[in-house]
């Protein structure tokens, strides 16, 4: 779990008063409810703290990898001191106080992060710098006095956006369109942060609550954390396990058996000329630098953009140099690694945090490599997508499909990137899971048969037209948007509604849900129209699924790297007849002639194009060779080694390489979304949170509760268990010896949306129990032959909770026993 706030400072290896000196000096520095609390201590629960605080600077100064053996030995002191903690707070809820240490493999040594957390009984209250709120604005857009504010903001925009397409259109400098571009993007930020800030405040949501419920309930935490942990790194736990098991089959459900699609699970290990074909290789490199102090790693391009938006913004600051600075924030996706370094040292640029100076930059790939093989010959990386996998095998798949477009492949496993700045837990992250669909389709015909079933789901739009006019999003049905040419084709609209209907069914709010367009800056070369379906949150709008037309760009890019004809074939509805003009290779001579090489230039000679061909015999017959370049390497032919043949052939299939229509998910950004939407509190009680999951999709159906530890319970326990495991519904027996309220409180907590309680009316005959619904609280009495038949109808959405309550008798005690 993040910390809710921090603040990050170097401490030199001293002797405990030193610390406490240095924290008396630089009490300005750290929050003040963290210094109080440390003031505040018993005698030997200080002399524990200052212990560990020195202990944990002496590990922050050690490298994983080099002295992992020292670094682990100091967290097994780390690890006694917190059970003597442990044992002197007993089980009274009190303030922690804990320092954490964030790792990436390029530091050797992080400056401390002190951070506060809450956990005591009254956590959150009356702490309302903690408190995120959370703005549901779609809702308000028509009200007139917001617009009226939002007027201004919304022309600004729109002025820019003109500007941007009459630069296009009169053909403009790059670098005009960029600076223009740059300011559109400035002040549409600028709108959406107004628009966030006006709109009415619907709900509150804190976060540091729902993330204390996800660690303490161990949905999931950080990776190796009693070694420190790693930055950017999550385990999920038991419930987390469940949920996200779940969730995943709710997606192989929805989309794979939906679309009968064609599942595979490929390596995750990746040889680089794959990822060379793909463009990975070259488009997953950032330029860093490095803290010379304390080797905190930064991205160069993030770090010049702030620190030039920084100068910009002070009134000190000449024109001239404002106008440097904007000109060099334009250039910055264009420039070389010695431009940057030329601009750093020309604003003599320092570490942000600590002031100290920076390393000169360097290249560092985003991909994990590796070496394949003892011989470490074979360069590789882990692949940073999962798509890949599909791509270089869609000849395999064309074949399983009987050789018919269109078809769909998917593929969920694991992808990494070895983020610099890993933040915001779930959003951004080292190791993630993806779901990926990569739909095959005829790049002449990218109509849908299921269109029509979706047609009239409305979504919100938020169109790349409106993003450039300073307009809102606006609502629409995907018929509407395809028909407007807004959604470029059917079968583009037909996923975006797909995925919007996916998001809804799994717990997004639907009013926290938008489809932004890519503008033209954002997208793809190849790309022919691109939308992300983007969830609001406390960190603002997350991109959670991205849904793309990528055209024939990667079959094409695997074609040319590996020479197999990655293409399908398509039946013409009437034969046609072609003339052909071809290079026919004499075998006999290339092989006398060139031996081993004589190989790839028959190769090269049966892919030449007809232009290419008509060069090579207009060669032969002029000058009597033709020289021909393969991979650098020039081979000189002649008459005797090459011959071009023209003649005509009859057609009734036509090479067509398919388009490719993309859903890509970010399972772990879903997750976090789904979290975030459904974490609640019971009214006029704010201590009791609960997770309002779906049952599709919860990590347990339901709950067994006997009423109390009475031994006639038992027999029911065991019945209602074996009964509920025969119809798949997964389960959870709590017969600890708490209050009824309180274990329905922890079932909430985990998100367990039905409890079976078992009380002495149970042991009457006929035998019945109680069900309880978990948002509601509301309970009914239903007989115990009818009850696991009930809760899988329940769990799997062939009955909602109203027509349980429409069937048997309304059960109103157990709730306020004991809560």
């Amino acid at each position: 779990m993040e910390s809710q706030s921090e603040c990050y400072f170097n401490i030199p290896v001293l002797l405990i008063s030193t610390i406490v000196s240095f924290l008396s000096v630089h009490s300005t520095i750290i929050e003040k409810p963290v210094f109080k609390w440390l003031n505040k201590q018993t005698g030997k629960e200080r002399e524990l703290q200052l212990q560990k605080l020195a202990l944990k600077n002496e590990q922050s100064s050690l490298s994983m990898v080099d002295e992992f053996a020292k670094y682990s030995k100091l967290q097994r002191r780390i690890n006694v001191i917190d059970r003597e903690l442990e044992q002197i707070k007993g089980d009274k809820p009190t303030n922690s106080f804990v320092v954490q240490l964030g790792f990436t493999n390029c530091v050797t040594a992080r400056p401390l992060c002190i951070s506060s957390v809450v956990s005591s009984k009254k956590w959150g209250i009356n702490k309302k710098h903690r408190n995120v709120k959370l703005q549901l604005y779609f809702d308000s857009m028509a009200d007139p006095q917001m617009e009226e504010i939002l007027a201004p903001l919304r022309a600004s925009v729109k002025e820019q956006g003109d500007l941007v397409r009459k630069l296009k259109a009169e053909g403009a400098p790059v670098l005009d369109v960029k600076k223009a571009v740059t300011e559109l993007n400035a002040r549409k930020k600028i709108l959406e942060e107004k628009e966030l800030s006006l709109a009415p405040q619907v709900a509150t949501f804190d976060r540091a609550k729902m993330e204390d419920l996800l660690k303490r309930r161990f949905f999931y935490d950080q990776s190796f954390a009693i070694y420190g942990g790693i930055t950017g790194q999550f385990d999920f736990g038991p419930m987390g396990c469940a949920f996200k098991a779940n969730l995943l089959q709710a997606w192989r459900q929805f989309f794979i058996l939906e679309e009968q699609m064609l599942e595979v699970d490929c390596s995750i290990l990746t040889p680089e000329p794959v990822l060379k074909a793909s463009g990975h290789v070259d488009r997953f490199a950032d330029l860093m630098v490095k803290d010379v102090g304390t080797g905190e790693c930064f991205r160069l391009d993030h770090l010049i953009k702030a620190h030039l938006e920084k100068i910009s913004a002070d009134k000190r600051t000449t024109d001239d140099v404002k106008s440097d600075c904007q000109d060099i924030v334009v250039k910055l996706d264009g420039m070389t690694k010695a431009e940057m370094a030329a601009v750093m040292q020309k604003y003599n640029m320092k570490s942000p945090l600590t002031g100290n100076d920076l390393t000169e930059p360097i290249e560092f790939n985003l991909m994990f490599g590796t070496q394949i093989g003892p011989s470490g010959l074979i360069k590789g990386f882990l692949r940073p997508e999962t798509a890949q996998g599909i791509f270089v095998n869609f000849k395999r798949l064309l074949e399983f499909n009987q050789g018919r477009l269109p078809f769909a492949a998917a593929q969920i496993g694991n992808a990494f990137r070895n983020e610099i700045s890993p933040r915001s837990g779930l959003i951004r992250v080292r190791e993630f899971t993806m779901a990926e669909i990569e739909h095959f389709c005829d790049p002449a015909d990218k109509n849908h048969p299921k269109f029509d079933s979706i047609r009239d789901t409305e979504l919100l739009l938020y169109s790349a037209c409106n993003q450039m006019d300073g307009k809102p999003a606006e609502k629409l049905t995907i018929g509407s948007a395809v028909d407007k040419g807004l959604v470029a084709n059917a079968t583009l609209g037909y996923f975006i509604a797909r995925i919007h209907k996916f998001l809804v069914k799994c717990g997004v709010d639907e009013k926290r849900l938008r489809f932004r367009q890519h503008m033209a800056n954002e997208m793809a070369h190849y790309a022919q129209d691109c939308w992300d379906a983007e969830c609001l949150t406390s960190y603002g709008w997350i991109e959670c699924v991205g849904c793309a037309d990528r055209s024939a760009f990667d079959l094409t890019q695997h074609t040319q790297a590996t020479g197999v004809r990655l293409a399908a074939e398509k039946k013409l509805a009437e034969p046609k007849i072609v003339d052909v003009v071809e290079a026919t290779p004499n075998k006999g001579v290339l092989g006398k002639t060139f031996k081993k090489d004589a190989k790839i230039i028959t190769d090269a000679l049966t892919q030449l194009q007809v232009s290419e061909v008509e060069a090579l015999e207009k060669d032969l017959e002029s000058n009597g060779s033709h020289e021909l370049t393969i991979d650098d390497k020039k081979f000189t032919l002649t008459k005797e080694m090459v011959t071009v043949k023209r003649y005509q052939k009859t057609l009734h299939v036509e090479e067509i390489i398919p388009s490719v229509i993309e859903p890509s998910f970010g399972v772990g950004r879903i997750t976090y979304a789904i979290f975030e939407h459904n974490f609640k509190m019971r009214e006029n009680d704010e201590q009791r949170t609960y997770l309002s999951l779906p049952a599709s999709i919860a990590p347990l159906k339901c709950s067994v509760l006997p009423l109390s530890s009475n031994a006639e319970f038992a027999p029911f326990v065991k019945q209602l268990s074996t009964a509920l495991t025969k119809v798949d519904v997964s389960h959870k027996i709590d017969d600890s010896s708490g209050s009824i309220g309180r274990r329905y409180a922890r079932t909430d907590e985990i998100a367990i949306p039905y409890g079976i309680t078992i009380d002495f009316d149970t042991l009457k005959e006929p035998h019945s129990v109680t069900l309880r619904e978990r948002d509601s609280m509301a309970q009914v009495r239903i007989p115990l032959d009818d009850i696991a038949t009930v809760l899988h109808d329940l769990s799997y959405s062939k009955k909602s909770w109203a027509d349980i309550e429409g069937k048997y008798p309304k059960f109103e005690q157990q709730e306020s026993k004991g809560v």
